[in-house]
């Protein structure tokens, strides 16, 4: 039976196909946190409460990459070239959402409005890391090799999308409602397209690496794009809701270590 368990095992359990697994995501993670370590350096005056916070996204971000490269390292595997087509952060930077990196590299600080941005396109792409990071401690969390690295990813990822709630809700209270919603409505139905093609490119190689037949390659096909045709639809909306958090304050602490079996 077709399963996401028996798909991720599958892709898990093979030294090539994990190798590209881990080093899509250690790619991603790491360029988010060099995004945030940037934005953090030039956060508009008016805003420098919010420096610390996006620096400790930035940190768990680069940990996020460290500990992939780490379990590549426990397997004596090394990171492989990531495919351009299976670069989801890149392509979203393409597609003209979030802060461009041209922009970032400029020695010019922010404006609230770019803040807004960055905190909105944070909240969408926080909504997708911590629903694939809940599936996945789901089915690893007590995995001897994955699950410390599965338990501490999620948690993260939880708390920065937390983070995106209280602080786009405490800019909404401040007058610019209007521009948080037409900003998350933008980047959430960007952000479905993207993923849609970012996933069936990641499947394409998978299929190769493990040699998948192609009704089986075909039925994973369809669910994506099904799963897309959803989102396009409905799905869409649950990224563009704001409320206040169960977790108040959630980056307001520095980044916790990397667990050990990860790092080690």
């Amino acid at each position: 039976m077709l399963s996401a368990k028996s798909l991720f095992q599958e892709i898990l359990d093979d030294d090539e196909s994990f190798a590209l697994f881990c080093s899509i995501a250690a790619s991603g993670e790491s360029q988010g946190g060099w995004e945030n370590a940037r934005i953090a350096e030039l956060v508009p005056e008016t805003q420098r409460a919010l420096a610390p916070k996006i620096t400790r996204h930035g940190a768990d971000e680069d940990k996020h990459g460290r500990i992939f490269n780490a379990l590549l390292k426990k397997r004596g595997l090394s990171p492989v070239p990531v495919p351009p087509e299976t670069d989801y952060t890149m392509l979203l930077e393409r597609s003209g959402i979030g802060l461009a990196h041209g922009r970032l590299r400029r020695d010019e600080p922010l404006t609230v409005q770019d803040i807004v941005t960055y905190l909105a396109h944070s909240r969408v792409t926080e909504q997708r890391a911590s629903e694939q990071m809940e599936l996945l401690r789901r089915h690893f969390a007590d995995d001897p090799e994955l699950g410390r690295a599965v338990r501490m990813i999620s948690s993260d990822e939880d708390n920065h999308l937390a983070y995106c709630h209280e602080e786009l809700l405490r800019f909404a209270y401040a007058g610019h409602g209007r521009a948080i919603q037409r900003t998350l409505r933008e980047c959430a139905l960007a952000e479905i397209r993207v993923y849609r093609d970012v996933s069936l490119a990641v499947m394409a190689h998978m299929g190769r690496i493990l040699n998948w037949p192609r009704p089986k390659a075909a039925v994973l096909s369809a669910g994506i794009r099904a799963v897309y045709a959803y989102e396009r639809v409905a799905g869409w909306r649950r990224m563009v809701s704001l409320r206040m958090p169960e977790r108040s304050n959630a980056l307001g602490g520095p980044a916790a270590p990397e667990p050990e079996a990860a790092a080690g």
